[in-house]
């Protein structure tokens, strides 16, 4: 994704204590699920993490598959093969539009 292209579900704005309340998950397991990879967030230049809707979503459902006995390593593992597939899907999707906009002679104003 670039500049625009961002869904306000991926602007990273909340603090952990608003994903905490979000979530139900103590502040320790969310900043276990970082340490594990499992989510990402973003750093102030103070070291204050922020977070996104689509990092509460993500948060959700790791602890949802915590409580049925996957391991982290399994859920890393399946995320990182969902989020290539979606990034495969977005790269697709810019160079059609590319195309588009080339063989219309499609400029920005």
């Amino acid at each position: 994704m670039t500049g625009n292209d961002f869904s306000y579900r991926d602007k990273k704005v909340m603090s952990i204590g608003i994903v905490k309340e979000l979530t139900g998950l103590s502040e320790r397991q969310i900043r276990y699920y970082e340490k594990r990879k499992l989510i990402f967030p973003d750093r102030t230049t103070t070291g204050i993490r922020k977070y996104s809707f689509s990092d509460v979503d993500r948060l959700m459902e790791i602890a949802d598959k915590i409580e049925e006995g996957v391991q982290t390593h399994e859920i890393r593992s399946e995320l990182a093969k969902r989020d290539e597939k979606q990034k495969t899907k977005e790269v697709r999707e810019q160079m059609i539009k590319g195309q588009l906009n080339a063989h219309f002679h499609y400029r920005k104003l």
